[in-house]
């Protein structure tokens, strides 16, 4: 695999914490509950708590995908792999205008908050001031994303114990009274507004798009996004109980800045200083959220152009990474660029529901995208997390965004379409040809077709295995290079050990341009010298003949499965699994360190599970592959 493309595993579940949440916690928490109040008075905490209940699906399936996936673009990958490059395009276009007008959207909630600190700020200085935001995050981006993803840890624990601090003042001075519906819940109202409230909570799945960079991702990306989701919901549903019993009336949907104005109604005279501090630091908040939304922003936005360079989806130029800090940097600069594009020229809390509208049809296709996956029967797809009550919740999370999308109303709802048939265009146009990948939507369709009519070209099961050694770290030895290119003979009957040491004898004569009698002569001789049958803690043998050939670096290994048993010496011994090794004798020391190799991937329960469901040769090369073993060491990669 070439190794000069990735880019480096430095964030850890402390980063990827922080980007979900930052990402999360802006205009949801410090400026919708106003607006929400307005459609639903005190039923915005059902609305609230609705919408956290809704992002499960997309959240599920994300979480399955980015483990099994964990390559820079998230959704845009996901499609472009299991949907087909249409549709990855599609994806990656729209991933990235809804990422980038919510992220310009944040930098102009900088420079709104900052009037409260400045009253006399015009627009004109608060697109100014949005746009310095935006400059500095792409500096801090091209640094490399430990500095981005370190800057975000900073800024988001700040975040979170000034709004914890602030539950933990309002909830003292709520009334009971408010938190009463003076009339029957109008639940249209309700979900149409936690329709409206839900987009916050895209963010979160955002993080998805910087996999690549997290470290140990089947495991840390599971435990930052989960944390993220269960930490912003609880502090959601508290922050607008508390808004809703401080609030008298309806005060709460006149407010501009509804946890600042918050404050100012929770105490006396006497504790006046104090809030005067609080107030400082929750409008300090409601600033630092938008600026972690911003930094986020850039940084899992532009990860999207890198994919689909990656994809042959966009010109190589997008792809691009920096010699020494293995940044994407062409596509970091174009992102901002669009950034600061949109803070100036466009409408942007109009292009702010656009990209709501894009972010949901990004849920569908992430959720039909574990349905397909999963039905493919790929063996390389192996996620570290499955999505429970599969397909449930797939169907569910399919339906709900469904209707959400259609209330977002028509202009939105046209705009999209607009950009997905332009994406579709360019792909037709330009794309198209840049990509060959079989997806797996092919796979599932063709998967009953003969496994010969798919061998001899690097297949999606090829390109899943090297996803999967590049997500565990597997660094690559020898014997690992041996293995890809192995001889695989695979019975359908059962034959006698006479009879397969002819065919390995055949197959690597060819292979090695040796004499086919001499090396059946010698895989005898050898058997019958000393039994190469091997007992690794089963009660079922398996074997590794192995003999000596003329010559100098002549090595190989001949894979060899028969369901249906080869028939050994003894009528009582009968094998199921043999390694065959031909070497030279200046070989001789791999040729031991090879047989330590298989003996440790003949201990590994996962191998027997994977080797006896294969369906294909490069299943069973794949099965050697990826079981658990001690890499022989570069001293060995000759």
């Amino acid at each position: 695999m070439d190794v000069s493309n990735r880019l480096r595993k430095e964030l850890g579940p402390v980063h990827v914490f922080s980007i979900a949440a930052g990402a999360m916690i802006s205009s949801g928490l410090f400026v919708l509950p106003a607006i929400a109040y307005q459609q639903v008075g005190s039923a915005i905490i059902l609305s609230y708590t609705l919408a956290g209940i809704f992002v499960l699906p997309a959240l599920l399936s994300k979480l399955e995908l980015a483990t099994a996936l964990p390559k820079a673009g998230g959704t845009t990958f996901f499609s472009s792999l299991i949907l087909g490059p249409g549709a990855g395009t599609v994806d990656g276009i729209a991933n990235w205008l809804s990422i980038s007008f919510k992220s310009a959207f944040a930098m102009i909630g900088i420079g709104s908050f900052a009037a409260l600190l400045y009253p006399e700020i015009t627009p004109t200085e608060i697109r100014l001031v949005a746009a310095a935001a935006c400059l500095v995050f792409t500096a801090v981006n091209l640094l490399g994303s430990s500095h981005s993803g370190g800057l975000q840890v900073g800024m988001v624990l700040v975040l979170l114990v000034i709004i914890i601090l602030f539950v933990m003042t309002g909830y003292r001075v709520v009334s009971v009274d408010a938190y009463r519906f003076s009339q029957p819940v109008e639940w249209n109202a309700v979900l149409g507004t936690a329709g409206m409230v839900f987009v916050s909570y895209g963010g979160l799945t955002k993080v998805a798009s910087v996999a690549e960079e997290v470290r140990n991702p089947g495991k840390n990306l599971v435990i930052g996004m989960v944390a993220a989701y269960l930490v912003v919901q609880i502090l959601y549903v508290l922050v607008v109980t508390v808004l809703v019993g401080v609030f008298p009336g309806d005060g709460l949907s006149s407010s501009r800045a509804p946890l600042s104005d918050a404050v100012l109604r929770m105490g006396s005279a006497a504790e006046s200083g104090y809030l005067r501090v609080l107030f400082g630091l929750v409008t300090g908040a409601g600033l630092l959220a938008f600026i972690t939304t911003g930094n986020a922003g850039i940084l899992s936005a532009s990860r999207n152009p890198l994919s689909m360079s990656r994809e042959g989806l966009l010109p190589g130029v997008f792809g691009k990474l920096s010699a020494r800090r293995r940044v994407p940097w062409v596509a970091v600069l174009v992102t901002s660029a669009f950034m600061l594009f949109a803070v100036f020229a466009l409408d942007i809390e109009k292009m702010a529901k656009v990209a709501s509208s894009f972010m949901l049809f990004l849920f569908i296709m992430v959720n039909l995208s574990v349905i397909i996956v999963r039905k493919s029967g790929l063996r390389n797809y192996q996620p570290t997390f499955r999505s429970p009550f599969f397909p449930y919740t797939q169907i569910v999370g399919i339906l709900v965004y469904s209707y959400l999308v259609v209330r977002m109303g028509r202009v939105s709802l046209f705009i999209a379409v607009g950009v997905v048939i332009a994406s579709i265009a360019w792909y037709l146009l330009y794309a198209r040809n840049g990509s060959s990948r079989r997806s797996a939507l092919v796979h599932m369709v063709e998967r009953n077709a003969p496994p010969e009519l798919q061998e001899g070209q690097y297949g999606l099961e090829d390109e899943l295995l090297d996803i999967l050694i590049e997500r565990d770290e597997i660094i690559e030895d020898r014997f690992d290079h041996i293995i890809r290119d192995s001889l695989v003979l695979d019975y359908d009957h059962t034959v006698t050990r006479d009879q397969m040491f002819h065919d390995v004898a055949e197959g690597i004569a060819k292979r090695l341009h040796l004499n086919p009698i001499d090396l059946e002569r010698k895989l005898g001789a050898r058997e019958e010298e000393s039994s190469t049958l091997i007992y690794p803690g089963v009660a079922v043998p398996h074997a590794i003949p192995h003999i000596i050939v003329e010559g100098t670096r002549v090595f190989d290994i001949v894979l060899v499965r028969n369901r249906f048993g080869i028939q050994w010496t003894d009528p009582s011994d009968v094998v199921y699994t043999a390694f065959c090794l031909v070497g030279s004798k200046d070989e001789r020391t791999f040729h031991l360190r090879s047989l330590m190799a298989i003996a440790h991937v003949l201990q590994d329960p996962a191998f027997h599970r994977a080797w006896h469901h294969a369906r294909s040769e490069t299943e069973l090369r794949t099965a050697v592959l990826l079981a658990k073993r001690k890499r022989l060491g570069t001293m060995d990669n000759r």
